[in-house]
C-alpha cells in the first residue's frame, strides 16, 4: 500500500508538470515564432519480487515474473518545430523562414542566440534589431534616406533612394540550422542557444544547399500552438490526475482498515 501512495503521488506530480507545460503553450498561442512543447513521460524503476526467466525448477523457468513499478515522471518536454501559419503584415522588416533555419541574434553579452521570430525594427543608427534592441547577425544597416527596403528570398537586402532608379545592396542575411533543433536551450524572449544535444549551427544563405529555407518578406510566422489540441490534452491530464487522487484515497482507506484491526 505504501507503493500505491508513492506511485500515485508521482503520477500526480507528473500530470502537474504536464498542466504547467500546457498552460505555457496556451499563454504563447499568439506569440510570433513560438514553437509548442510536448511533455513526455517515463515509468520509474521497478521492484522485482520474481525475476522473469529465473529458474523455477531444474527444467523450467518463470515465464513472466513479478515486478511492481514505482510510478512515473515527466522526462522531457521536447520542442516541436513544425511550421506555423503565415500572417501578412506589410512591414518591410518582417520576415518568415519558409522551412528550416533560424535568424542569428547578437546578444548584449556578445554571444549568438537564434530565433524563429522574424519581427525586426530599425534602431536610431539604422541597424536591423529585434524588439529588445539586439542586432541581427550579420549586421544590416539601412541609411536614413532609404525608401523602399527589399529583402529577397536568398537574404539579399537592398534599398532605393530618392532620385535613383537602381537599388543598392546593403547586406546579406544568413540563417543557421541545427541537426537536432529540439535539443536547443530555450532562453526566453523567443531566443534559443545551442547545446551539445542540438549540435553546432550550420550557417548559410536562405534557400541554399545547407537545407535552410528561403525568406519571405512582409509576413510573420504565427505560433504553431493548436488551441483545440491543448484543451484536449488538458482534459486528459486532468482526468489522469483525478484517477491518481482516487488511488491515494483508496490506499488511505486501506491503511485505515489496517489500523482498526487491533481495536
Amino acid at each position: 500500500m505504501i507503493r500505491a501512495l508513492y506511485s500515485a503521488g508521482s503520477g500526480m506530480i507528473a500530470q502537474q508538470v504536464n498542466i504547467d507545460n500546457i498552460a505555457h503553450n496556451l499563454a504563447n498561442a499568439n506569440t510570433v515564432g513560438f514553437k509548442v512543447r510536448r511533455t513526455q513521460f517515463q515509468d520509474l524503476m521497478y521492484q522485482t519480487l520474481s525475476q522473469p526467466g529465473a529458474a523455477a525448477t531444474a527444467q523450467t523457468v518463470i515465464p513472466t515474473g513479478l515486478q511492481l513499478g514505482l510510478g512515473a515522471r515527466a522526462s522531457s518536454n521536447s520542442i516541436v518545430f513544425e511550421q506555423g501559419s503565415f500572417q501578412l503584415t506589410g512591414n518591410s522588416l518582417d520576415m518568415v523562414v519558409q522551412g528550416k533555419g533560424f535568424f542569428q541574434i547578437r546578444r548584449p553579452s556578445g554571444e549568438l542566440a537564434y530565433t524563429r521570430g522574424g519581427q525586426f525594427h530599425l534602431d536610431r543608427d539604422g541597424n536591423v534589431v529585434t524588439q529588445d534592441g539586439d542586432p541581427l547577425e550579420p549586421q544590416i544597416t539601412i541609411p536614413p534616406n532609404a525608401q523602399a527596403i527589399t529583402i529577397a528570398a536568398d537574404g539579399t537586402v537592398s534599398f532605393s533612394q530618392p532620385g535613383q532608379a537602381a537599388s543598392q545592396v546593403v547586406g546579406q542575411i544568413q540563417l543557421a540550422n541545427f541537426v537536432n533543433p529540439a535539443g536547443l536551450n530555450s532562453l526566453g524572449r523567443n531566443l534559443y542557444a545551442p547545446t551539445d544535444a542540438s549540435g553546432e549551427p550550420v550557417v548559410g544563405n536562405p534557400g541554399g544547399q545547407e537545407g535552410i529555407g528561403a525568406l519571405l518578406q512582409g509576413y510573420t510566422e504565427n505560433s504553431n500552438v493548436n488551441v483545440v489540441e491543448e484543451f484536449i490534452s488538458m482534459i486528459v491530464s486532468q482526468r489522469a490526475y483525478e484517477a491518481n487522487t482516487k488511488v491515494v484515497k483508496a490506499a488511505d482507506e486501506m491503511y485505515q482498515q489496517v489500523n482498526n484491526v487491533s481495536r
